[in-house]
C-alpha cells in the first residue's frame, strides 16, 4: 500500500499536512496558525482563546438543525522523541512517514498520531461536504502532553455543546468513559563534587533497547524501567563493596509521561574491584534479561571504562541510590468499581533522572482514578525522597474523569458500533490522563466518551498507527453524528 492510497483519503491528506507542521508541546504556534487559516478558507467561524485553544464551528446540514451540538476534541501538540543516531529538529523538520504493512510509522521519530490523527479526523469532517450532522464544534487544545495547559486554561463557556467525543484514545473497539487523574513529583539532590580517592577506576554502564511506552496506558504491561534497573545495580554493588562505590552521574529518561527506555551511569570503584564489578554486571544483565524475557527481548547492556571525573559527595550519592531503590514504580492497585475492575487504579512511574554539575534532578509521575489514592501515592513517593534528604516539589495535578451513569452518548456510541461492526465494543476506563477530567470540572453536565484508532508504542520512535482502524473510527464517528438528532 502506498501513502496516497490510504483510506479514508480526506483524513490521511489532513494528517500528512499536519505532519509538515512542527508542533512540540508548548510550541504549537504554527499549528494554531494553520487551524486559523483552515477555518478562514472554509468560511467557518473560528475562535482562539487566550490560552491558545482553537474552536471551529460548522453548522448543521439540512434536517439536523435542531440536533444537539456535538463537540469533537483532540490536542494539537505531540511528544517529540527520536532514536539517538537520528538527526532531527522537531522545531523545524517535517515528520517523515512510511507504510509498513498495515501500519503507518515515522522514520526514526515519534509519528505524532497521538494526537495528530484525532486532529486530522476533525479537519476532515470540517472539510467534507457529503456527510450528515447536527451543529459541530471542533476543539483543538494545546500542550496536552506536558501539562494539559490548554484544558487547564480553557474557561467555562468556550465550548457550548452538550456532548463531547474525545479523539485521543489508542485502541479501536474500545469506548472509554473514565480516566485517571495525575500528579508530578520532582526531587532534587544538591551536592558538591570532590576528587575520587586515589586508586579508583572509572566505569560507564548503559542500558538501551527497552520498549518504554506511555506511563499510563503501558504501565501494566510488565515493561522494564531503565532507571529502576540501573538503580538496582548501583544499590547491589554499593552494598557488596561496603559503600566504596563513588557515583559520577546518572542520566536516564526524557519525558514525565513515558517509561524510560535507556540510561547511562558513570561511577568509580577501587582498582582491585573492577573485574569483580564487570563480572557482577554480566550476571546482573543475564538475570534481568531472564526476568523480562517475555516483554523486553531487545535489551542491550554495555559496560566499559570511563574518563576520570570529580565524584558526587558520598553521603548524597548513597542516599540518592537508596531512594531510587526504594521509590514505588509500576501498577499498585486495580479499580474496585466492578465496571472497571480490570483497569489499573493507582500507579507510579519514575520518569527521568538528570545529573548536572551540582544536582541530580528526578521526575516521577503518579496516576489514579481515585483522587484520595492519587494524593496517597504522591505522598509515598514524596516521603521516599524527603527521607533521603532531597528537595521535593509536587505539582501539575489534574483530576480524574468519573464514569457517568446513564450516559446518552455512551448508549448511542455503543449501539452505533454494534450496528456497524456486528460486535460489542469494550466500554472501559483508561489509566492514562485525558482532558475529559478537566472538562468535567468546568462543564459538569457535559456527556463524554473517548475513542480512536489503534496506536502502539506512543511516546517512542516506534509509534505506529494501524491504518485500517482509521476507516473504522471514521465510519463510526459519522454514524454517531447521524444518530444524534
Amino acid at each position: 500500500m502506498e501513502k496516497n492510497e490510504l483510506k479514508p483519503a480526506l483524513v490521511f491528506e489532513q494528517f500528512a499536512k499536519i505532519n509538515e507542521i512542527p508542533r512540540p508541546s508548548k510550541h504549537e504556534e504554527n499549528m494554531i496558525e494553520y487551524l486559523k487559516e483552515f477555518g478562514k478558507s472554509h468560511n467557518l467561524e473560528t475562535v482562539v482563546d487566550e490560552t491558545g485553544n482553537v474552536l471551529i464551528r460548522k453548522a448543521a446540514t439540512p434536517g439536523y438543525e435542531n440536533a444537539d451540538t456535538i463537540i469533537l476534541q483532540s490536542h494539537m501538540d505531540m511528544v517529540c522523541d527520536k532514536l539517538v543516531d537520528v538527526e532531527f529538529d522537531f522545531h523545524k523538520d517535517a515528520i517523515q512517514t512510511y507504510v509498513d504493512g498495515e501500519w503507518l510509522k515515522a522514520k526514526g521519530t515519534t509519528l505524532g498520531a497521538d494526537d495528530g490523527i484525532g486532529c486530522a479526523i476533525e479537519l476532515a469532517i470540517l472539510a467534507a461536504n457529503d456527510i450528515e450532522h447536527g451543529p459541530i464544534e471542533c476543539v483543538f487544545t494545546r500542550d496536552e502532553e506536558t501539562g494539559l495547559t490548554g484544558a487547564v486554561g480553557m474557561k467555562a463557556g468556550f465550548m457550548t455543546g452538550k456532548m463531547l467525543i474525545n479523539l485521543d484514545s489508542e485502541d479501536e473497539g474500545q469506548i472509554f468513559v473514565s480516566c485517571a487523574g495525575g500528579q508530578t513529583t520532582k526531587a532534587t539532590f544538591h551536592f558538591t563534587r570532590e576528587e575520587a580517592p586515589a586508586g579508583y577506576f572509572f566505569m560507564e554502564a548503559s542500558l538501551k533497547g527497552l520498549n518504554g511506552g506511555h506511563s499510563g496506558d503501558d504501565i501494566n504491561k510488565k515493561r522494564a524501567n531503565a532507571i529502576k534497573v540501573l538503580a538496582r545495580f548501583l544499590f547491589l554493588e554499593n552494598e557488596k563493596l561496603n559503600g566504596a562505590l563513588r557515583l559520577v552521574s546518572f542520566n536516564s529518561g526524557k519525558m514525565h509521561n513515558a517509561i524510560p527506555r535507556d540510561g547511562k551511569i558513570v561511577f568509580a570503584v577501587k582498582n582491585e574491584a573492577k573485574e569483580l564489578v564487570r563480572a557482577d554486571w554480566n550476571i546482573f544483565a543475564s538475570e534481568v534479561e531472564d526476568e523480562f524475557h517475555v516483554t523486553e527481548q531487545s535489551m542491550l547492556f554495555n559496560m566499559g571504562s570511563a574518563d576520570a571525573a570529580p565524584v558526587i559527595e558520598k553521603a548524597v550519592a548513597d542516599k540518592f541510590i537508596m531512594a531510587l531503590q526504594a521509590v514505588d514504580n509500576g501498577p499498585l492497585t486495580t479499580c474496585q468499581d466492578e465496571a472497571l475492575a480490570e483497569m489499573v487504579e493507582t500507579s507510579s512511574n519514575v520518569a527521568s533522572v538528570m545529573t548536572d554539575e551540582n544536582s541530580i534532578n528526578i521526575v516521577a509521575s503518579q496516576r489514579s482514578n481515585v483522587m484520595s489514592n492519587l494524593d496517597n501515592m504522591t505522598n509515598t513517593v514524596k516521603a521516599a525522597f524527603l527521607l533521603a534528604g532531597a528537595e521535593v516539589n509536587v505539582g501539575g495535578k489534574y483530576p480524574a474523569w468519573k464514569m457517568r451513569a446513564n450516559s446518552k452518548l455512551t448508549d448511542i456510541t455503543v449501539k452505533s458500533y454494534e450496528k456497524l461492526f456486528g460486535k460489542e465494543p469494550l466500554v472501559k476506563g483508561i489509566h492514562a490522563g485525558l482532558e475529559c477530567g478537566l472538562f468535567s470540572e468546568r462543564y459538569p453536565n457535559l456527556d463524554m466518551v473517548s475513542f480512536g484508532p489503534t496506536l502502539r508504542n506512543v511516546h517512542t520512535p516506534e509509534e505506529a498507527l494501524l491504518i485500517p482502524t482509521v476507516q473504522m473510527v471514521w465510519d463510526h464517528l459519522l454514524d454517531i453524528l447521524r444518530s444524534v438528532k
